[in-house]
């Protein structure tokens, strides 16, 4: 168990921040996530974060998944210095926030459930697919491999079949996961846009997700509201100069704007 102080880290608005959908909150302070076969629970307590895990284990995989080797004050400064007011009111709203780093695949499938979907139905989608497979995140093959019925069961609609089809092309080797892995953000949107399902918006979402290439700029329902009633779609992150971390300018208004409708 470590107790650590950590600056621009809050585990609560990432839990909420749209970006992975296999953390639950379990308690007012305590949350559970999944990821890559891993469990961890972490409690906030006094301005600080409690992970039940050893050093190692930290050291070895929670620090990179959580991105604490990035420097997000920086990056804030950077925004503040905009002297935009909408920016600067989202960025101290979300002052925890940072783009995780995820398993590539498992935020493919993630991503691919979330079309025209809600966050609790695509945590409780993910939830069915481990249950149907013991407790673990399918793989392709696993996907390939499930009785009818139990796919059914998860109740994926549409997706189901955009699920099999890509599974389908992985495993067949028609599409490759480490090619993709080592494309830059141009190379990587014009390949995963050859998959069955996969557009612009959920393209962007596993660059960013996925791949932590922080220049994608996820246009969901939310970010268009934005740029069409706060910016009248005269939104530049060039006229700032901001293009190479427009994913965290991203979740910053998205975390913004989605909280402020929701309260």
């Amino acid at each position: 168990m470590l107790t650590l102080e950590l600056e621009d880290f809050d585990i609560a608005q990432i839990a909420e921040s749209g970006q992975c959908f296999r953390m639950y909150r379990v308690t007012d302070d305590t949350w559970e996530l999944f990821a890559l076969n891993r469990f961890l629970k972490i409690r906030k307590k006094e301005g600080t974060h409690i992970f039940y895990c050893d050093q190692k284990e930290f050291n070895d995989f929670w620090f990179n998944y959580f991105d604490l080797q990035t420097d997000y004050g920086e990056i804030k400064k950077r925004i503040l210095a905009t002297n935009d007011e909408y920016l600067i009111e989202a960025v101290k709203f979300g002052s925890g926030l940072r783009i995780l780093r995820q398993d590539l695949w498992e935020v493919m499938v993630s991503f691919i459930i979330s079309q025209q979907n809600n966050i609790p139905r695509i945590k409780n989608c993910l939830k069915k697919l481990c249950d149907i497979n013991e407790g673990k995140f399918p793989t392709p093959d696993d996907f390939l491999n499930f009785r009818e019925a139990d796919l059914d069961s998860v109740k994926l609609g549409y997706r189901k079949n955009y699920l099999l089809k890509i599974s389908e092309a992985i495993s067949d080797g028609n599409f490759d996961l480490e090619k993709l892995r080592k494309m830059n953000y141009s190379e990587a949107m014009k390949y995963l846009k050859i998959l069955y399902g996969v557009g612009d918006k959920v393209a962007n979402c596993i660059a960013l997700f996925g791949m932590h290439q922080i220049e994608a700029f996820p246009i969901d329902v939310w970010i268009k509201r934005i740029l069409e009633t706060r910016y009248c779609n005269d939104f530049s992150l060039e006229r700032w100069g901001l293009q190479d971390v427009g994913g965290i300018v991203q979740q910053y208004m998205f975390f913004y704007e989605r909280r402020l409708k929701l309260q």
